[in-house]
């Protein structure tokens, strides 16, 4: 296992940025800056032992900085906080207290608002854990930042924890009673030769949907069994996506009571042979098909835009502080909130 990391240039604030690598030695290399703790770039071998790359991105920091990002900005590969996905009109109650939040998507709070966790600088260290090398990043999101009470103080590790498998470790402490859900946006492309990822296949492990309108949730968990958002077994993308205005932006109720490493999903592309099982101790996984991704150049020139990744978000559900029967996001003084989600590299495999 191999780890270096390097400078990276500045972002607005004229902060040092690094770019991290991380190098199992057998193929897969991973590679994440402080800015965001964005992933930029995932290689792994083909069916073929050819490496390539599987996550849209960018090659230089300015392009995530640039304004043809941040206008229609995609989330590529970010932390995604203090909360991530949506909450209903920028409103939520903790306690007698009543919070209002910067409505960033069509009168909601997306990802943690205007500038969440994704546009920060984070603090970098290298780590070992087990004799496991590995990224720490830290940041101290300050009170009433982005509307959300409480100082938070977060940690995500970013490790390699066995050749082929990427873990990421999220760790989140507070002063005061607040919210807290943290996912990675990283958009998966496993044949960056073909046009999108229509024949790309996927299998969710859940028949439930956490009903939504306009994506917001009803509160409502329903049965999809044989609906076109059903992906309990595997099928293309593209097969029913058809049906959709604007493609798959749903969320999946996992059972996982107990909250332990259990099987979300699987992706994987019959051409390459490439594969990506995604572990959770999270409730659910969201999937968005990147409808809205726009026309923006990434890595060896690759044109980006409709349905050229996928983003696979193990987190909780949307809008949960809104919703009392929703699995909890209330963090408390003295309470450590942790999460893990890890994926799975191989090719050759068919599913």
């Amino acid at each position: 296992m191999k780890q270096r990391v390097r400078p990276w240039g500045r972002d607005g604030e004229e902060k040092g940025l690094v770019l991290y690598t991380l190098d199992d030695g057998k193929g897969t290399v991973v590679c994440i800056t402080n800015y965001g703790g964005i992933i930029t770039s995932i290689l792994t071998p083909d069916r073929n032992g050819q490496s390539g790359e599987v996550v849209l991105g960018f090659d230089s920091a300015d392009a995530y900085l640039d304004d043809r990002y941040l206008a229609d900005c995609p989330y590529f590969g970010c932390i995604t906080g203090r909360y991530a996905g949506r909450i209903a009109r920028g409103e939520l109650s903790i306690g007698e207290e009543r919070y209002h939040l910067p409505v960033n998507n069509g009168g909601n709070t997306l990802h943690g608002g205007f500038r969440g966790f994704d546009k920060r600088t984070w603090d970098h260290q290298l780590v070992f854990r087990e004799g496991i090398p590995g990224l720490e990043l830290s940041y101290l999101s300050p009170h009433l930042e982005e509307g959300f009470p409480g100082n938070l103080q977060v940690k995500v590790t970013y490790m390699m924890s066995s050749p082929g498998t990427l873990t990421i470790k999220y760790q989140a402490t507070t002063d005061r009673p607040t919210v807290v859900n943290l996912t990675n946006h990283t958009y998966f492309n496993l044949n960056m030769r073909q046009p999108d990822i229509l024949g790309h296949r996927l299998r969710i492990f859940s028949k439930k949907n956490i009903e939504s309108i306009n994506l917001i949730p009803t509160g409502r968990i329903i049965d999809i069994t044989g609906t076109a958002i059903d992906f309990s077994e595997p099928k293309t993308i593209g097969r029913d996506i058809g049906r959709l205005s604007d493609g798959y932006d749903h969320g999946y109720a996992l059972d996982n009571d107990k909250g332990g490493l259990i099987p979300a999903a699987v992706l994987s592309e019959p051409v390459s042979g490439r594969q990506v099982e995604i572990f959770t101790d999270q409730p659910s996984v969201h999937i968005y098909t990147g409808y809205y991704i726009p026309a923006l150049t990434g890595h060896e020139g690759v044109k980006y835009g409709r349905y050229t990744g996928i983003a696979i978000e193990t987190q909780h559900y949307p809008d949960s502080p809104n919703h009392p029967g929703f699995p909890g996001t209330l963090l408390k003084p003295g309470e450590v909130f942790e999460s893990t989600t890890s994926y799975r590299f191989s090719a050759g495999v068919s599913m």
